[in-house]
C-alpha cells in the first residue's frame, strides 16, 4: 500500500507564522528572477539533465550563486504542449526528497511546482515558501486548504486543456483569476500572498501567448503581483524557428517586454543572462 504524505498544517520551516515572502521579496523594488530546476525526466527543455540528485543540488547553487531571487522545483513535468507523463504521487516525492533540503538550505526562497496538494503540503512542511500551481487551485480541492494553513504563498497560473483561437485569450485569463481568488477568499488565504501567472504557453496559441505578454498591464488591476515564464517556449520558435536551448534571445526578449508591461517576476532557465538583461534595461531607464 502507497504511504499517504503527511498533511499536517504546521508552518514551513524557515518562514515565520505570519511572514510574507512575496512582500520581502518585491522590497528589493526591482524585477526578481525565478530560477527553474525541473527534477524531470521529460521537461520540454531540459529533460533528464538534473534528474541525478547531486546534479540538481549543484544546478540549484549555480542558479543561486547566478542571482535567482526565487528557487522553482518541479518534479513532474507539466509541459505546456501536451505528451507530459503524469508521476504517482510517491515517485514525484521520491524525485524531490533527496534535493529539497540541500536546496532550501541554500537560503533562497522555494517554491514547488505541482499540482497536487499532498506534495505541496510535504514540500512546505521541509522548507519551501510558495506553491507554484498551474492549475490556479482550481484541479485540487484541497490545494486551497494547504496553502492557506501553512501561510504558504502561491502563484495561481492560468490554464486551459487545450487551445482555442477563437476566444478572447485576454477576458479568459482575466475570468480564470476571478475564480481562483474567490477559491483564495473562501480559504482564508491572504491577498498578499498571491501572485498571479497568465501560462504563456499553457492552453494557447503562440499568437495568444504573444498577447499575454504584449497585453499583460490588463490584469494589473488585480492588485497582486504578475509573473511571466516565457522562457525557451515554443511561441519564440513561432517568430524566430529555433530548437528549445537555441531561445535564450527571444526569451530575453520576451521578459524584458514584461517587465515593460507590468511583470514583477520572471521565471527562467537562464538567470544570468536575464539577470544581466535586466540590470542593463534597468540603468538605460534611469539615464533617460
Amino acid at each position: 500500500m502507497a504511504r499517504r504524505l503527511d498533511t499536517r498544517t504546521t508552518p514551513a520551516p524557515g518562514l515565520a507564522p505570519g511572514g510574507n515572502v512575496f512582500a520581502a521579496l518585491l522590497a528589493k523594488a526591482r524585477p526578481l528572477v525565478m530560477g527553474v530546476l525541473n527534477v524531470t525526466p521529460d521537461s520540454f527543455s531540459d529533460g533528464g539533465r538534473f534528474l541525478d540528485p547531486q546534479a540538481a543540488i549543484a544546478h540549484a547553487r549555480q542558479l543561486s550563486a547566478e542571482g535567482a531571487d526565487i528557487l522553482d522545483i518541479g518534479a513532474e513535468s507539466t509541459r505546456p504542449y501536451g505528451g507530459a507523463v503524469s508521476v504517482p504521487l510517491d515517485e514525484e516525492r521520491a524525485r524531490l526528497a533527496p534535493i529539497l533540503p540541500d536546496v532550501v538550505a541554500l537560503g533562497v526562497p522555494v517554491s514547488i511546482d505541482t499540482l497536487k496538494a499532498a506534495v505541496a503540503a510535504w514540500a512546505l512542511d521541509q522548507g519551501a515558501a510558495i506553491v507554484n500551481d498551474v492549475w490556479g487551485l482550481q484541479r485540487d480541492p484541497d490545494m486551497a486548504r494547504v496553502v492557506a494553513a501553512r501561510g504558504a504563498a502561491v502563484i495561481i497560473m492560468h490554464n486551459r486543456d487545450r487551445a482555442d483561437p477563437a476566444i478572447d485569450i485576454v477576458a479568459d485569463v482575466a475570468a480564470f483569476f476571478e475564480r481562483s481568488l474567490v477559491i483564495a477568499a473562501h480559504a482564508s488565504i491572504a491577498r498578499e500572498r498571491i501572485a498571479l501567472d497568465p501560462g504563456i504557453g499553457f492552453g494557447k496559441t503562440a499568437e495568444q501567448s504573444l498577447t499575454c505578454i504584449a497585453r499583460l498591464d490588463q490584469w494589473r488591476g488585480f492588485g497582486v503581483p504578475l509573473i511571466v515564464g516565457a522562457s525557451r517556449k515554443r511561441f519564440i520558435h513561432s517568430v524566430a524557428p529555433s530548437e528549445p536551448m537555441e531561445r535564450l534571445g527571444g526569451s530575453l526578449a520576451a521578459h524584458l517586454l514584461a517587465v515593460k508591461n507590468g511583470a514583477s517576476v520572471v521565471r527562467v532557465h537562464d538567470v544570468a543572462p536575464t539577470v544581466q538583461a535586466l540590470a542593463v534595461a534597468a540603468a538605460i531607464r534611469r539615464a533617460r
